[in-house]
């Protein structure tokens, strides 16, 4: 990335530090560079559409408006602006604010610690993606309930396949199975547009099914061309319900050819929790019938090490949270640490979910986690598609490897 086609602006209330600081990035190639010696006056020039801005730089500790109001100024202006914070408090403190920016919907590329020199800026002025502070809110479609039963109904739903890579091997391993609405009049529609309907009227199960036959099919077919991969599908919370769940499923997965050890059941630690007996006995169950059972979002609930303790889990999916925040927090890479740790003892695969940046990508490399899945790896596609972005898995898992 050339600094010259980026602008920036530098908040900072300390005269000979804003001016040191406008002399770096110079000297790091930037050409376009605003100042403001508070929160007020940086909030007016990014208000000004003639003074564009890519990056921010700001001091937390500013008179007036400080930099923690001037974050939440920004996320509630809705400017799509990537932000660099910069403090001399304690990095405990600076990683609580950095949290706090991203509640509020900024784009922080980081937090540093003062005094800022050009090694620890350059980088985090690099995760900057392009473009990105420009891109157009998508307008929200809302479906009525009725609709989306039709969808089913009229089998308009599908997986979408986002690979899985084992890290030390550079090998893809498998593939998430993750529903997708192929609407007749709006294209593609994402989850988050029927998932929450289907589970608060109680439809999520035939989701579920169809999600199941699907993929199995999917799998199979790679399977049958000489590709040794598994897939993961999400087990409703409703079908865990089901006693009879276990033969269900296997009969379901054997009619497409598949054998259940080439898939692995996904369940949050919600799901495991309810009707604990009934969850306890269905997902026993499976396992011995040679199912892989993963208990995904790690780490987001209460309950999870009582579920690893309670259930024979082969899989352990920490949470995106964890991944996205560890290469810049200590905190929380000493969590994803001792979940990885965990996981090594516990004798079953960890596997990284949300990760979206190679910083995030040779972190996992370096701390050993098995397997990795995310956008810097591949975004989810259709099965044509991911047939194609597999059809030479070696090259692609290589260049992965190699660009870490």
């Amino acid at each position: 990335m050339q600094l010259d086609s980026l602008s920036f602006l530098v908040a900072e209330d300390h005269d000979f530090q804003r001016r040191a600081l406008v002399r770096m990035l110079s000297t790091l190639g930037a050409s376009a560079i605003y100042e403001a010696a508070d929160g007020q006056a940086a909030l007016k020039i990014i208000q000004d559409p003639a003074h564009p801005v890519d990056i921010v730089i700001s001091d937390l500790e500013m008179p007036g408006m400080d930099g923690m109001e001037f974050v939440r100024r920004v996320g509630e202006s809705g400017r799509r602006i990537s932000i660099i914070l910069a403090s001399a408090l304690e990095p405990k403190l600076l990683a609580s604010v950095g949290t706090m920016a991203e509640a509020y919907g900024v784009k922080l590329l980081g937090v540093v610690e003062k005094p800022i020199t050009p090694a620890k800026l350059e980088p985090l002025i690099r995760g900057h993606q392009p473009g990105e502070a420009e891109r157009p809110q998508a307008a929200v479609r809302r479906y009525a309930l009725d609709e989306i039963a039709a969808g089913l109904q009229n089998d308009e739903f599908e997986p979408f396949f986002q690979p899985k890579i084992a890290l030390a091997t550079c090998r893809v391993a498998g593939a998430e199975a993750l529903a997708r609405w192929r609407h007749p009049q709006h294209g593609m529609v994402a989850p988050f547009a029927f998932i929450a309907l289907l589970e608060e009227h109680g439809l999520i199960d035939e989701l579920t099914w169809v999600m199941l036959r699907k993929a199995a099919a999917a799998c199979s077919g790679w399977r049958a061309s000489g590709l040794e991969m598994t897939v993961s599908v999400n087990l409703s919370l409703k079908s865990l319900g089901d006693t009879q769940i276990a033969e269900r499923v296997t009969g379901l997965v054997r009619s497409q050819n598949l054998e259940p050890r080439h898939m692995i059941l996904e369940v949050t630690e919600s799901a495991a929790a309810a009707e604990v007996g009934r969850a306890l006995e269905n997902l026993a169950r499976l396992r011995m019938k040679g199912f892989g059972l993963s208990i995904d979002d790690y780490g987001t609930g209460y309950s999870s090490m009582q579920q690893l303790t309670r259930i024979a889990f082969t899989e352990l999916k920490i949470d995106r949270s964890f991944v996205a925040n560890a290469a810049r927090q200590e905190s929380v890479r000493v969590i994803l640490q001792s979940s990885l740790d965990m996981a090594r003892k516990l004798g079953i695969h960890a596997v990284a979910e949300g990760v979206e940046t190679q910083a995030d990508y040779d972190l996992l490399r370096q701390l050993g986690c098995d397997l990795a899945q995310g956008y810097f790896v591949a975004r989810p596609m259709d099965a044509e598609a991911y047939l194609r972005w597999v059809s030479d898995a070696k090259q692609n898992a290589k260049s992965t490897c190699s660009s870490g």
